[in-house]
Formats: structure tokens, C-alpha cells, sequence
């Protein structure tokens, strides 16, 4: 087995394995399990601080997405896509598959969006039903600032569809304080339970405008609305997914017992972004990144495949390349959920020295040395 260090998905506990092999009832018919799946709903709820609806659905975490743009857009809707990064514009895909008109609002791939430039925007052209924002646009390790996005947004009367897969339980995020209409999240990020599940949080004033729409949500299984009254009618759009349910609720319970999760998250991801520039390399970002994952620069010299290929066949750990516009320039460490933790990093940092100089890439230091100076230092 490889240690696994990417972008998503996350090293899983065994307590979450075990879980998902326990014996299972009828989840169509069994009112315990409706019971279930709503106390894991209401700690959703709590966990990010959200007085609308949770809910999970039976699919990765770009389902979520993609339910969220389907049952908000309808034909001609003007959508503004904030798109300073790849999935950051892959939301024009969604709105205009369900015949919305995206615009897309542009910026540097290498900082946050600026909340002045997205104002000074907006006083020209405000005119969107709603807009939508990664928070940890995961390619490049991009964080924007969504606890400023949102409520500037919401002066206009712009509702938000905000992407936090790969943030959610590794950065803070507090949706009613910023002022997020819709949240989307997946299980294999931080949560650290396997693909194939997508959690939303949406608020009462995005659930009244999908209900309010003037015409049917073009799909099914991307329709929101279906689970609107499944608790009270105790019903499910379609069969529930219960054993992925069952290994979620112990992940999410993991996350409660685990207070200092975000302090954790910060010191890793601190460490070893310095042991990275301490060795002379550069991360891809400038300005705010995400304490999920660390985006590297690949020198001279060599390749992403040669390091990744490197790394699995000599150390059996696995980190991500990047892909689309970054394809073959970034490497991807992965420092989410059970993989943030120094251990790993430090020995995958100790791989990649082994990588490098095999490679013959000359680094100013040792990436897993700088690792341990850092974090003591912390």
C-alpha cells in the first residue's frame, strides 16, 4: 500500500474502514437510519457554523457542485465566476450546461482574488442572481478570502455558491458569518473519509430563490429540492449510500474529538512551505495559501513524473502532479485530514530529497532538515 500524500483524497483511519464494513439495514425503509443521517446533518451544521440546511448526497464532492449551479440557474441567468484559478473557472461549465450565462471575472492564477478590484467591478456591473468562488482552488493552492468575497457580494444581492472541498476542517470557515449561501464539500479532503460523498450547508434565502425558480431543475439527480422534506416525509430521492454514511459519521466525529485540528493544519502547512523556500525552491502561489496543500514549482532539470514516478516506486508515497494550465509545472503535497500530521510530511519531504539529487537537482538545504527546524520552531 502507498502512503498517501496527494491533493485529495486523504489517508482514511481505520475507524472510519471499519465503519463503512459494519452490517447495514434498508436505508429506504429503516427510519433509524433517517434518524442517522440527520444527526449527521445538524453536526455538519454546527461544525461550520451554519443556521440553514446540511445535507449529503451520494456522489464525489464536484456533485455538489454541480447540484448547486443546476438548481439555482435557470435559462439566460446571469452568473458571476470568480476565476483566479482552474476550478475557479470550471464553474462556467456548470452554468452554462443548465443554460445560465456565466461572466467571468479574472485575475492573477498566482494571487486571491482582490476584494477592491471585485468592488470596483460590481459598481459597474452588478446584475447576477448569483456567484461563485473556490475557496482552496486546489491545482495552484490558492486561497481566496472568502470571509471578504461573501459579504461584499451579498451588498449586491448576489448570492454565493462557494467551493470549499478541499478546505472544510483543515481552514476555518464560519458560513454565516461570511455570509455563504451555499457551501459545497466533499468526504476525501480533510474530512478524511473516502471518495463518494458531497455535503452542502445552504441557507434559507438559497433554498426560498430554488423554490421560487419559474421553471423545472433540469436533472434529477443534481436537484437540490429532492431532499427538501426527506426528514419529515422520511424519504429519499434515491437509495442512500450507507455504508460511505456510516464511515462519513465516524470521520466527522474524528474531526470533533480532534480540537486542535486547524492549529495543527496551520503548523504543518507553515513548516513546510519554509523548508521549501529554505531549500531554494519556490511555491507557486503568491500571497495566501491554503494550509491543505503545498504547491511546488518543479526546477530545472527534471520532471513531475520523474518525481512522482521517483517517489512511489522507491518510497511508496504518493503526491499529486497538477494539471490543465499547470500541467507538468507543480507538484502537489497533500497535508489534509490524517495526512496533516509532521511524520509523513517529513518523510515525504526526505523523499523528495532522495528524488532530487538523484534527479541532480541541487537543493540550498534538506527539505526534511529545514521540515524539523521549522516545526520545532513553531
Amino acid at each position: 500500500m502507498y502512503k498517501i500524500m496527494t491533493a485529495g483524497p486523504s489517508q482514511v483511519r481505520e475507524n472510519v474502514r471499519v465503519a463503512r464494513a459494519l452490517e447495514t439495514t434498508n436505508p429506504d425503509i429503516d427510519e433509524t437510519f433517517v434518524e442517522y443521517y440527520k444527526s449527521l446533518c445538524d453536526k455538519l451544521q454546527t461544525l461550520l457554523h451554519s443556521s440553514g440546511t446540511a445535507y449529503i448526497l451520494d456522489g464525489e464532492g464536484i456533485l455538489g457542485l454541480e447540484a448547486a449551479c443546476a438548481t439555482l440557474t435557470e435559462e439566460g441567468d446571469r452568473v458571476l465566476v470568480l476565476d483566479n484559478g482552474v476550478f475557479g473557472k470550471g464553474f462556467a461549465d456548470f452554468v452554462s450546461i443548465y443554460g445560465g450565462d456565466p461572466v467571468l471575472f479574472s485575475s492573477d492564477y498566482r494571487k486571491p482574488i482582490d476584494t477592491d478590484d471585485l468592488r470596483e467591478f460590481l459598481e459597474k456591473d452588478s446584475g447576477f442572481k448569483y456567484a461563485t468562488v473556490v475557496h482552496c482552488d486546489t491545482p495552484s493552492g490558492m486561497l481566496n478570502p472568502i470571509e471578504k468575497i461573501c459579504p461584499l457580494l451579498a451588498e449586491y444581492g448576489i448570492l454565493t455558491v462557494v467551493d470549499a472541498v478541499a478546505s472544510m476542517f483543515g481552514m476555518p470557515i464560519n458560513i454565516d458569518e461570511s455570509k455563504i449561501d451555499i457551501l459545497c464539500g466533499g468526504s476525501q479532503k480533510a474530512l478524511s473519509a473516502p471518495p463518494g460523498l458531497s455535503m452542502l450547508w445552504i441557507s434559507d434565502k438559497a433554498m426560498d430563490t430554488m423554490l421560487s425558480r419559474k421553471t423545472p431543475v433540469a436533472s434529477f439527480y443534481a436537484n437540490l429540492l429532492t431532499f427538501r422534506s426527506y426528514y419529515e416525509d422520511k424519504w429519499f430521492p434515491y437509495t442512500m449510500p450507507i455504508s460511505d454514511i456510516n464511515g462519513l459519521g465516524v470521520a466527522i466525529d474524528n474531526v470533533i474529538a480532534d480540537p486542535g485540528i486547524m492549529e495543527r493544519h496551520a503548523a504543518v502547512a507553515k513548516a513546510t512551505r519554509n523548508a521549501v523556500k529554505k531549500a531554494g525552491m519556490s511555491t507557486y502561489v503568491e500571497g495566501t495559501h491554503s494550509n491543505t496543500v503545498t504547491v511546488i514549482e518543479v526546477p530545472e532539470g527534471t520532471t513531475d513524473k520523474a518525481i512522482l514516478k521517483h517517489l512511489k516506486e522507491k518510497f511508496g508515497i504518493m503526491i499529486s502532479p497538477s494539471f490543465d494550465v499547470f500541467a507538468g509545472r507543480l507538484i502537489r503535497i497533500g497535508h489534509m485530514g490524517e495526512s496533516a500530521n509532521p511524520q509523513d510530511v517529513r518523510q515525504t519531504l526526505a523523499a523528495l530529497d532522495d528524488a532530487f539529487e538523484t534527479e541532480g537537482v541541487s537543493l540550498k538545504c534538506s527539505l526534511a532538515k529545514a521540515f524539523d527546524e521549522e516545526f520545532r520552531c513553531l
